[in-house]
């Protein structure tokens, strides 16, 4: 088979939000240090638009992950309530709830919706996560929904990306073609490892865990 396009740094918030809504691409954030623990919250990331009819299915197919297993949205701490009964909450930094959706959950981001009617939220500030915050700020400036489609920067049966190079090696072995790395972040790209990603190398990882 014939050469696929290279996976290409991002540096530009309003370049990846370009890509992200008008061109509905999956794209990776890699910033700041690795996150420890059970879930990616910003820094080791794949991001989508969550109100992408398809979304789930589109996702799915790039990580070979299991279709029972739910999605997670990052989601701006001040419009929290209006989309998840927070209840006693004040918010979920770790993504460590699953909060029950109200209506407007179902109707803007349905894909984000788990089966039992919750969703696993991440609550952002600017404090937490500045880079982040900012991006899902763009996001709900140019669409009026106030979150982001958040899974962990890794494929089907793979740890979470720690290093840059971690983070091209998984865009160059699937459909992920845009990496952003913040423009305020020192990170030595190696650009020898941006290569043109062959359409073989990335179906055989596809396969790989089917």
């Amino acid at each position: 088979m014939g050469e696929c396009m290279i996976t290409k740094i991002v540096r530009d918030q309003d370049e990846i939000l370009d890509l992200i809504i008008d061109d509905a691409q999956i794209v990776a954030i890699f910033q700041g240090k690795g996150e420890w623990g059970p879930r990616a919250l910003g820094n080791r990331s794949i991001l989508f638009d969550p109100t992408h009819p398809e979304a789930k299915q589109i996702v799915n197919h790039v990580k070979k992950r299991e279709v029972y297993r739910p999605f997670a949205g990052s989601v701006m701490a001040e419009h929290a309530h209006e989309y998840f009964h927070m209840l006693q909450l004040k918010e979920s930094p770790w993504m460590s709830f699953a909060i029950q959706a109200k209506d407007i959950a179902y109707e803007k981001v349905p894909t984000l919706v788990h089966a039992d009617g919750t969703c696993r939220i991440q609550t952002v500030t600017e404090e937490q996560n500045k880079n982040y915050y900012n991006l899902i700020k763009g996001f709900y400036e140019r669409t009026g929904v106030p979150m982001i489609f958040n899974t962990s920067f890794n494929l089907g049966g793979e740890a979470l990306v720690e290093t840059i190079e971690d983070a091209i090696d998984t865009c160059n072995r699937s459909e992920i073609n845009h990496l952003y790395v913040p423009e305020d972040q020192d990170i030595h790209i190696p650009e020898h490892l941006l290569r043109f990603k062959k359409l073989e190398d990335v179906n055989v990882n596809s396969n790989a865990n089917d």
